[in-house]
């Protein structure tokens, strides 16, 4: 686990991340990343291009047929 140090860039507040994290992720300054909620907190993943296109596709889907999924749940 690291303890991450939140930094002011401009008007925004940036997580600093550790050489090491950045080596694991295979991430270098300027890189995309994808946060994500998850039942056991926050994941921050890789982007991937692929991926977002899929995960874009998938949210107009469900904003298309949101009155099905809905009924569906019932």
């Amino acid at each position: 686990m690291h303890t991450l140090e939140l930094a002011q860039v401009g008007n925004s507040v940036g997580i600093v991340l550790p050489e090491e994290v950045l080596t694991r992720l295979k991430l270098k300054k300027g890189a995309k990343v994808f946060v994500t909620e998850t039942p056991e907190g926050i994941a921050l993943t890789r982007y991937d291009e692929e991926l977002e296109k899929q995960l874009s596709a998938g949210r107009e889907l469900m904003q298309q047929y949101h009155e099905t999924f809905e009924q569906l749940a019932k």
